[in-house]
């Protein structure tokens, strides 16, 4: 009302986000094939959605405990300790986006730095910056494997954490047992913590592939995880961290003044998730992986994703942002690969669609290529 609002200063170096923009504009297109989100194509089980519909009938719709409700932490200390991943204790989150900024702020100083791999997924640059770090990114190019000294090369004395997701949004590499030793070896000598970003762990296709966790080598890992990906339940916001003791009792401190809890109901129902096989519906998108790696493997360099539920192809021409323009002519919504990576020569696409929809997409990819 005629008064200049000033705005603080972390919003400074924030834009928005580029998937979202993508999704909104697929969102005003009659008939759109939109490979843009990171969402599954499938329901919460009907067991896990009549849990939660159970505990809110009856009335278990208050606050909770800031670190989650006693038996469900317990359970996935259980859950998490069976694959062999080393944590003293876990805190129940607001998704892994609120379990990585709670986990930022608890560990993290101004001028702090946070090596990331490069391509990765655009919220940890943006959460790093708003709390005064540094994000440092190094190359994964072109096979995006991890390799030593290209992490030696962004060391600094300010280092204070290494990143790691795998498997990898936006590539779907899941790193080898060597890469992850490897980040292992350089923390334990700088005495830097990790933070292992294991969202998408259910999705893993290659059944020749050691199935090993960075969590499992390094007692200084803060293991992320959450419901959103495997059972369906990206609504309902529910997440986890699970580490050292200490750092788990700060983070529960902080979530009292971030969030304050997390989703009553939702909490029940993950006690049920937890023992629900997703075996058939990782098996249905190994198949949608091939329907679309097979479909564009010829026409497109493009490496095999071996997890999670995208793919990044190199474009024809190397320039990310004029194909998706072209695509989107097509009714085609990708996300071109400058929003997660320093360079501009890919697209991300996300095979979380019915297989027709699939289909059709690499009809049109095909064309533009």
């Amino acid at each position: 009302m005629g008064t200049d609002i000033q705005l603080s200063e972390r919003l400074k170096n924030l834009r928005p986000s580029g998937v979202r923009k993508i999704f909104d504009l697929a969102a005003k297109i009659e008939d759109p094939i939109n490979l843009s989100i990171g969402d599954v194509d499938f329901d919460i089980p009907e067991p896990i959605k009549k849990e939660g519909i159970k505990w809110i009938e009856k009335g278990f719709n208050k606050y909770t405990p800031s670190g989650g409700i006693p038996e469900l932490r317990e359970k996935i200390l259980t859950y998490l300790r069976k694959k062999g991943i080393l944590c003293e204790d876990v805190i129940v989150t607001p998704g892994v986006t609120g379990g990585l900024l709670l986990a930022f702020m608890v560990l993290l100083n101004p001028g702090d730095e946070v090596l990331i791999p490069d391509p990765y997924f655009v919220l940890y640059e943006y959460q790093i910056q708003l709390l005064g770090g540094r994000p440092v990114f190094f190359d994964t190019y072109p096979d995006f494997r991890i390799r030593e000294e290209k992490i030696r090369s962004a060391l600094s004395e300010k280092t204070r954490v290494i990143l790691i997701n795998s498997p990898n949004n936006p590539t779907g590499t899941v790193y080898p047992k060597e890469d992850l030793l490897t980040v292992v070896k350089v923390a334990k000598e700088k005495g830097i913590f990790i933070f292992s970003d294991d969202i998408y762990d259910a999705y893993v296709y290659d059944d020749e592939m050691e199935r090993v966790y960075i969590g499992q080598f390094y007692e200084n890992t803060l293991t992320f995880g959450g419901f959103s990906k495997t059972w369906g339940m990206s609504g309902w916001r529910l997440g986890y961290v699970a580490g050292p003791k200490d750092i788990i009792n700060s983070m529960v401190t902080m979530q009292q003044y971030v969030f304050s809890g997390v989703s009553s109901f939702a909490q029940k129902a993950a006690l049920v998730a937890l023992d629900y096989d997703m075996s058939s519906f990782v098996d249905s998108y190994r198949r949608k992986r091939d329907i679309i790696y097979e479909g564009i493997k010829d026409k497109y360099k493009v490496v095999k994703p071996k997890g999670a539920f995208y793919i990044f192809p190199e474009v024809p021409g190397g320039d990310c942002d004029s194909f998706v323009e072209r695509a989107m002519k097509e009714k085609l919504f990708v996300i071109p690969g400058s929003v997660f990576s320093r360079r501009r020569t890919h697209i991300r696409i996300s095979f979380a669609q019915r297989d027709e929809i699939l289909l059709r997409a690499v009809e049109i990819l095909r064309k533009l290529a």
